[in-house]
């Protein structure tokens, strides 16, 4: 990035907001978070479920930021002498300087969604794009209502690429975000029956996705898994929303940018494809066949954005996983050492299926097990308790040895494991803890996989306490 992100001026004018005290020239950066806001940010208060922003403007000017941005409701909680701007509301206020960020952006933009791997799309995007021009990416998962504007507001006039991830739970939620965006191309990874609390069916859910097409620019391009059960629904939808270029990924034989081959190793993968008429070979740095899939929309939208495809490709063996998706440990247990696999950040049926795929390829000691440690998938409503069950075949298809159950949900699946198969249950994450501790042994392969409110970060992290690491398996293997 050249120059500032913002002077003042310009972002007081976006927002069209008050001023108070002795402001700044410029904004470094913007923040929401008083304790990681870096010097000269502008700290933005806002409202949350748990916390209202307001009640840490202070802490984040003492902490370096340069300025706060509030609303009016809150002007007179704070000394005259601050470093304000005023708002009538914080969030309208970020959508705002969002939309000036846009409006002032030459950048190819892309936007991706999906039920499952928009994260990891998102970041195999940046990692291809970012030798080959400024890019910008929304950080983490930043793909909600006010992770969105965020991103688009964080992003350099000077960039490239800029990527940004979309996500929803409700229907009509995708819809406003990607009218902010306004991408060059749309990807929408899988439709997959995940948040069924909130929909009737798969259907609804590939409706809610094809919001992302509403916010396409004129002359842009989805991107669609051709493999996947909605894939005609969503061109149709694409269609109806004046989208000309559909462009398709996937195994099957008329995919644009098809999978030929791939060769699936405990740590990586080695693919053949075809991506819009150009046969590449490449490796990428994470194992995985729903990786792989999904490496052929990130060359297809690198290579409709202006990147070199050669040079995109050949990036790809440098894509890790972000943290909880997949990341691998050593841990250090008595005897030898046992590999952990950090799926521990979420969980759907088809993220849960492809991590067990991914278990099932990790390479074992000489008496190494494949050990899954598995959470509730929550937002399934009715059909909880029978997609918990359905589990079963992935782990007996992929010889998993042992399995540790925790939560309600997944008591369905431990009543109908074969026996030889039921490690432990217990009804918490904390409760589960001691069972898996005492089961590791060296040359294991133990994944820990489950929705963010089942906790399962609290097992991963005792693994590793209990189990001190050298490094992550990644670092150690080319």
């Amino acid at each position: 990035m050249s120059g500032p992100l913002w002077t003042i001026g310009a972002v007081a004018d976006a927002m069209r907001a008050a001023r108070s005290g002795t402001l700044p020239e410029i904004a470094t950066g913007l923040s929401i978070d008083s304790r990681t806001i870096a010097p000269g940010e502008a700290y933005f208060a806002i409202k949350g479920d748990v916390h209202d922003g307001h009640d840490f403007v202070e802490a984040a000017l003492k902490n370096g930021g340069g300025v706060a941005v509030i609303d009016e409701q809150h002007r007179d909680r704070f000394s005259g002498d601050l470093p304000l701007l005023i708002v009538p509301d914080v969030l309208a206020g970020l959508v705002d300087l969002a939309r000036a960020s846009r409006a002032r952006l030459q950048a190819k933009i892309i936007a991706v969604t999906g039920s499952v791997g928009k994260t990891s799309t998102k970041e195999a995007l940046r990692c291809v794009l970012q030798d080959q021009g400024e890019t910008h990416a929304s950080a983490a998962s930043f793909n909600n209502h006010w992770g969105v504007p965020l991103s688009l507001a964080r992003c350099p006039a000077s960039a490239k690429f800029a990527i940004f991830e979309i996500g929803m739970n409700h229907a009509g939620e995708i819809e406003p975000l990607v009218k902010m965006v306004r991408p060059h191309i749309a990807i929408v990874t899988t439709v997959e029956p995940v948040h069924l609390e909130f929909f009737s069916g798969i259907e609804a859910i590939a409706d809610a996705k094809a919001e992302i097409f509403t916010g396409v620019e004129p002359d842009g391009t989805a991107i669609l898994n051709i493999d996947n059960s909605q894939f005609a629904r969503l061109r149709d939808k694409a269609k109806a929303a004046g989208i000309s270029r559909i462009v398709s990924f996937g195994a099957a034989d008329k995919a644009d940018a098809r999978l030929i081959d791939v060769a699936l190793q405990p740590a990586d993968s080695a693919v053949h494809a075809d991506i819009l008429g150009q046969h590449v070979a490449y490796k990428i740095g994470v194992p995985g066949r729903h990786i792989a899939v999904n490496s052929l929309a990130v060359l297809a939208a690198a290579s409709l954005a202006g990147a070199d495809l050669a040079l995109s490709a050949l990036a790809l063996t440098r894509f890790k996983p972000a943290s909880g998706r997949g990341v691998r440990q050593i841990l250090e247990v008595e005897s030898g050492t046992a590999t952990l696999i950090d799926e521990s950040y979420n969980a759907n049926p088809a993220s849960m299926a492809a991590a067990l795929n991914v278990l099932g390829q990790a390479e074992l000691g000489a008496r190494g097990r494949r050990i899954a440690v598995l959470g509730d998938m929550l937002e399934l409503g009715a059909a909880g308790g029978e997609l918990h069950r359905g589990l079963g075949k992935a782990i007996e298809v992929n010889r998993i040895d042992a399995v540790f159950c925790c939560g309600p949900l997944m008591r369905y699946l431990w009543e109908a494991l074969p026996s030889a198969k039921k490690g432990g249950y217990a009804d918490t994450s904390a409760a589960l803890e001691p069972q898996v501790i005492s089961a590791i042994g060296p040359g294991d392969a133990i994944m820990v996989k489950g929705s963010l409110g089942s906790r399962m970060k609290l097992i991963v992290t005792a693994l590793e306490k209990r189990f001190p690491s050298k490094a992550p398996l990644d670092d150690l293997t080319v």
